[in-house]
């Protein structure tokens, strides 16, 4: 299993009292990295995931370049589609393209599925590389939330309104809820295996659940994320939920047996504590500021960590993922200035 020297990051999601802030950065393996960047000249995402020892590279380089708390896998949330008989590829600029999209309730019935050893070996094979002999920090394992899943099934790739999505939701209410427990059982098996693995927590991203109001969240997508959380519940790894443009789903999210809140950076920490979140909480710099300059940058952490630290359970990240204009050398020096800044203040409330 992992040598985990730094557990910080895993102290904090259980709510518990840290010595600083622990940090990540969503989409920290790659994008903006030369190295990364390099390997993309050659090899596709795809490509890349395929091969244990390079997959785990990729991940493993933002842990060494930045000094981050926490390490994640370097893939895409459409991975397991393909074994479910979705026909996906990732286009350059675009995204995730689907060819088959779903129209039907026949086109649901269809879908297969997942058998992580047989199907995705690829997966298991980086992270027993990285917790088994690479890595000295956790190990966070990912997938994509039903929604978001389904929202690139029905639309057949990326979409700004998600209205076939949930035209369908309204209009095919049987259809939907199949397809979501299709992809909620997917689900399971999926972190269930990246679990037995090796990997010592996970986030489920559902990145566009945004676009659904709060009375549809709690109709069409709570009970399904409930079951699925409920299951890796048993699992004992701290669970975090993220999405984007959701805050107003905040105290939903916090209603689920998780144990960390994951907010973007439209909702300050402590006005999300305020509402009612009470859960550990994970953010929230506006990625927009890495480009920016350095004064900017650091007085924004400084206003998130002073929010943050006043209570236990508190992990500093983006309000969304790195992007690949960001300066490797910007992250590098936020990193230090959370763990420096935080450390000091947690040191002088004591």
């Amino acid at each position: 299993m992992a040598n985990i020297k730094n557990d910080t990051y895993l102290r904090a999601a259980r709510g518990e009292q840290t010595e600083h802030t622990p940090v990540w950065y969503m989409r920290q393996a790659g994008r903006s990295q030369a190295e990364y960047r390099k390997l993309k000249e050659k090899y596709s995402l795809f490509e890349i995931t395929h091969q244990p020892e390079l997959c785990a590279y990729v991940t493993r380089l933002p842990v060494e370049m930045y000094n981050v708390d926490a390490a994640i896998l370097y893939k895409d949330i459409m991975t397991p589609l393909p074994a479910l008989g979705v026909d996906v590829e990732i286009k350059s600029g675009i995204g995730p393209v689907i060819d088959n999209p779903i129209r039907t309730v026949t086109d649901v019935e269809k879908l297969g599925e997942l058998h992580p050893e047989q199907d995705i070996p690829y997966v298991l094979d980086t992270i027993k590389l990285l917790t088994e002999e690479q890595l000295t920090v956790p190990l966070i394992g990912f997938a994509g939330a039903p929604f978001t899943l389904a929202s690139y099934m029905i639309e057949g790739g990326p979409s700004k309104n998600y209205h076939k999505t949930k035209a369908f939701m309204f209009s095919e209410p049987k259809a939907w809820f199949t397809l979501m427990d299709k992809l909620a059982d997917m689900t399971i098996i999926y972190l269930k295996a990246q679990i037995k693995a090796g990997v010592s927590a996970l986030q489920i991203f559902d990145s566009w659940v945004g676009a659904l109001n709060r009375a549809d969240y709690q109709t069409y997508i709570k009970p399904v994320m409930t079951k699925i959380f409920s299951s890796l519940r048993e699992e004992g790894v701290p669970l975090t939920m993220f999405g984007v443009g959701a805050s107003h789903l905040a105290l939903e999210w916090n209603d689920l047996p998780l144990d960390v809140v994951g907010l973007d950076w439209r909702l300050p920490i402590s006005e999300a504590r305020n509402l009612g979140v009470t859960k550990a909480v994970q953010g929230n710099l506006d990625p927009s500021l890495l480009i920016s300059n350095w004064e900017n940058v650091e007085k924004s952490a400084k206003e998130i960590i002073n929010q943050g630290i006043q209570k236990p359970g508190f992990i500093f990240n983006l309000g969304h993922g790195v992007f690949p204009d960001v300066d490797p050398e910007m992250l590098k020096r936020l990193t230090s200035f959370i763990h420096e800044y935080s450390a000091e203040k947690i040191s002088q409330s004591k």
